[in-house]
């Protein structure tokens, strides 16, 4: 049968979740050793995608985030019919369902929403007691629909490039004299998910005092967060924030010896990398969107108001983050140096 050995999914349009989407790839790479994953999503996750060995090949979804497309997306169906017997939609719009739709797969399997019967046809009821986790309800789509629920996960790991990496730190001027702790102040999502930016600089202050040096990630929106953060670290601190590519991110992080970060995108690929984190949640929800892995220390106040999943704070006070005291993360960031 054609493409009986190939798998498409549909990737998410986050960074964060491209990297929890990697547990789905490892999970059916073990169902089915022999089959080739490959991932429709954005140009951007390209050379992300490339880092996950699960992963044989990235089809580019030439669109930007949320729009329609309807001609792009039935011209690249009908370029991938017959590639492949199976498909993976995991976002659940009705957009997303569309491409293995035209491309005719003939098992296409994704959870009910948007009106989507006949696009999908291995339709799966959402169990939210069960599948509370997003990285759980990636995973279970790839199992048959008897499975028991939740799923075992499988650690996302990204690949590491040496040579990129020694590249990177030459091109930076940084070194490992003195052990890094990286800072990761943004998300993308807004800023109800964001500790304090004052916050964020006195913890590098005390951090390059007591011997550490800082590395700032983030894209080049964050790049005044950055400056900030170094301006009152001084000397011992650096603002990387838009100065590398996201895989350049991953090689560099790395060779951190703890990440302090907010809930975002690059706490995720920290993760995947082997850093021990320390993850500030405030309006999101460590229940939902766990760091995956075992080296993480979570701070999370709980309070009443938390989770709001909003992008800015509808009470206006911030109290989930604002209270979160320096004093605790810099203890919890600076317990340890990560064995190598």
């Amino acid at each position: 049968m054609a493409g009986s050995n190939r798998i498409l999914v549909v990737g998410p349009a986050w960074v964060g979740d491209m990297v929890m989407a990697q547990s789905l790839f490892m999970t059916l790479k073990g169902r089915f050793p022999d089959a080739d994953i490959d991932v429709l999503a954005p140009a951007w996750s390209r050379p992300l995608l490339a880092r996950m060995p699960e992963v044989k090949s990235a089809v580019t979804l030439p669109l930007e985030h949320g729009e329609l497309g309807w001609g792009v997306r039935r011209r690249l169906g009908v370029t991938l019919y017959g590639r492949y017997q199976r498909a993976i939609v995991l976002p659940r719009s009705w957009k997303s369902a569309l491409v293995p739709a035209f491309a005719n797969i003939p098992i296409r399997t994704g959870y009910r929403g948007e009106f989507r019967y006949g696009l999908i046809n291995d339709i799966r009821k959402l169990d939210n007691k069960k599948l509370t986790q997003t990285v759980q309800r990636y995973v279970a789509l790839g199992l048959p629909r008897d499975a028991t629920l939740p799923p075992p996960i499988p650690q996302p790991k990204l690949r590491v490039d040496k040579d990129n990496q020694r590249l990177q730190l030459d091109l930076n001027r940084l070194n490992l004299d003195r052990p890094v702790v990286a800072l990761l102040p943004g998300a993308e999502y807004g800023p109800a998910k964001r500790w304090p930016i004052e916050r964020y600089a006195e913890l590098a202050k005390r951090l390059v005092a007591s011997g550490k040096q800082i590395w700032v990630f983030g894209s080049a929106k964050e790049d005044e967060l950055g400056a900030a953060i170094v301006q009152a670290a001084g000397e011992g601190a650096v603002n990387l924030c838009g100065r590398t590519k996201l895989v350049d991110a991953v090689d560099l992080m790395a060779l951190a010896d703890c990440a302090v970060t907010n809930d975002s995108g690059l706490m995720h690929i920290a993760g995947a990398v082997g850093v021990r984190l320390v993850a500030l949640y405030g309006s999101s929800s460590p229940d939902y969107t766990p760091p995956l892995t075992s080296k993480a220390e979570v701070v999370y106040l709980r309070l009443s108001c938390s989770p709001c999943f909003e992008r800015t704070c509808p009470l206006k006070h911030f109290n989930c983050m604002i209270q979160m005291e320096v004093d605790e993360v810099f203890q919890r960031s600076n317990s340890q140096r990560r064995a190598s």
